[in-house]
């Protein structure tokens, strides 16, 4: 009996404890900007062109959840690891990677929600990402996303992109599209 009295004070008394440090005032505080190296913000544009391949024996986008149905889309998801290029063609030089997961969201029409890290692999951005999420309407012929966050010098990071097909081709699902980015970071 004085075990269980024991347990039971020891486990009150732990529950009171993480309740009250919630109750503290020192949970947050504002802390001067230069702490971190935070400077006047840049607003920086580039232009990568992002290459979703599905054909071939080693895809970039492979679908993990197919359709519901065979007529549409709805439901597909699709996750990537794209090459961002500085041209058009795919093989053009290397800049990074759009790593993240793309989903069929339209009933009606063809939409899908992006939710990617332009993952940066050379000069003065490599080992810094950039993040998207949001609505891309597929159709669309500039389609806005917004730019959520970032890391290494797009940390703090802001913006959106315009994203532009350039190519697709309907038998494979292969495409190119252009994203213009628009960035403001410190």
């Amino acid at each position: 009996m004085a075990k269980l009295i024991l347990i039971i004070v020891t486990q009150i008394l732990l529950l009171a404890a993480v309740v009250s440090a919630g109750k503290g005032k020192n949970f947050a505080k504002t802390i001067d900007k230069k702490h971190f190296g935070l400077r006047k913000e840049k607003l920086t544009h580039f232009r990568v062109y992002w290459h979703d391949i599905l054909s071939g024996t080693n895809p970039s986008s492979v679908v993990i959840n197919p359709p519901i149905s065979n007529s549409s889309f709805f439901g597909a998801v699709t996750v990537i690891d794209n090459r961002l290029t500085t041209e058009v063609a795919v093989n053009s030089t290397l800049v990074g990677q759009a790593q993240g997961i793309y989903a069929a969201t339209g009933q009606r029409d063809l939409s899908a929600l992006m939710v990617m890290n332009f993952a940066f692999k050379t000069g003065k951005y490599n080992g810094s990402t950039i993040t998207i999420l949001g609505r891309n309407a597929v159709l669309t012929k500039v389609r806005e996303m917004p730019v959520i966050g970032g890391s290494g010098l797009f940390r703090f990071a802001r913006g959106y992109v315009e994203a532009r097909t350039m190519w697709f081709d309907l038998k494979s699902g292969d495409a190119t599209v252009e994203y213009s980015c628009y960035v403001l970071h410190y």
